[in-house]
Formats: structure tokens, C-alpha cells, sequence
């Protein structure tokens, strides 16, 4: 299943949103222009995965060489600080413990949201009535979140 986040002009670099999509819950980040979702449970000890601090990536060719490099796609836990790559969800901590899920994002256009039935969006929920119904072409960008993890295609 796809998910609508937001409008990507709704959703400023540096921002972080997270929602739930049933029982799953999803955190989705713009880190400059790009965008990653990552799950929200720390496989470590289940903490709150997404409310933690994003951090850039340290390098270092030896002893006393560290610098900061590219953009902040580390994610931190902040229950015990275990760091998660955003882009694939690797760990960085505790060697042997398994990735947390990430997922797929996209930026589309308004105009392809109308042809997509699979596409839902997570804050609405029908009710009982039905109305009547017309074509409408939106022409603003989305961010879209792919919620089959990386592992699963």
C-alpha cells in the first residue's frame, strides 16, 4: 500500500512527521531534499525510534582523522542512542541486531494521486455517506511512502 504524507511543500527540510497506518507507526523525514521513512520502533528495545535526533555521518582514515561528513541521515534512539542509517536502516550499535524496517518514499505529482487506487490517505476515514463524485487534477507535489519495507520487494 502507498500513503499520501504530505504536500512537499507543507514539508520543510529538516522536518520529521510521523504517522500510523493501522498498527504500524511510520516516521518520515526530509533531510535538504530528500525524503526517508523509517520505522518507528527501535529494534533494540522497542523505544520511540523516530523522536530522536538526526545526526551527519563521522568518517575517519585513523587515529586522531575524524571529521563530519553529508547530511544528517543518522538516527539516533533516544532511549539508548543506538544509531539507524535513514536510508536503509542498518544499525551501528550492537553488532547482530537486525535493521530497523525503512521504507520506500516518493515524491509525486497531485495529478498521478487520482489514478493510483492503491493510494491511501492515513488521516481519513470514510463514513457513511457517499456523495457524488467528480474528476479533479491537482497539481501540486506529494510526498508518498511505500509501506512494503525494503526487505519485502
Amino acid at each position: 500500500m502507498r500513503v499520501a504524507v504530505a504536500r512537499v511543500a507543507d514539508f520543510l527540510p529538516g522536518q520529521r512527521r510521523i504517522i500510523q497506518i493501522g498498527k504500524r507507526s511510520i516516521g518520515v523525514f526530509r533531510v535538504g531534499d530528500r525524503f526517508y521513512a523509517i520505522n518507528n520502533s527501535c529494534p533494540h528495545q522497542s523505544g520511540p525510534l523516530c523522536l530522536g535526533r538526526t545526526v551527519p555521518w563521522a568518517r575517519s582514515d585513523g587515529p586522531g582523522d575524524v571529521r563530519v561528513t553529508g547530511e544528517r541521515t543518522l538516527l539516533a534512539c533516544p532511549w539508548h542512542g543506538w544509531e539507524y542509517d535513514l536510508v536503509t536502516g542498518q544499525s551501528f550499535l550492537g553488532p547482530g541486531e537486525r535493521p530497523a524496517r525503512s521504507y520506500e518514499v516518493s515524491v509525486r505529482p497531485g495529478q498521478d494521486l487520482n489514478e493510483d487506487a492503491a493510494l491511501k490517505f492515513p488521516d481519513r476515514v470514510p463514513g457513511p455517506y457517499v456523495a457524488e463524485t467528480f474528476t479533479v487534477s491537482v497539481e501540486e507535489d506529494y510526498v508518498v511512502v511505500d509501506t512494503r519495507a525494503r526487505s519485502d520487494r
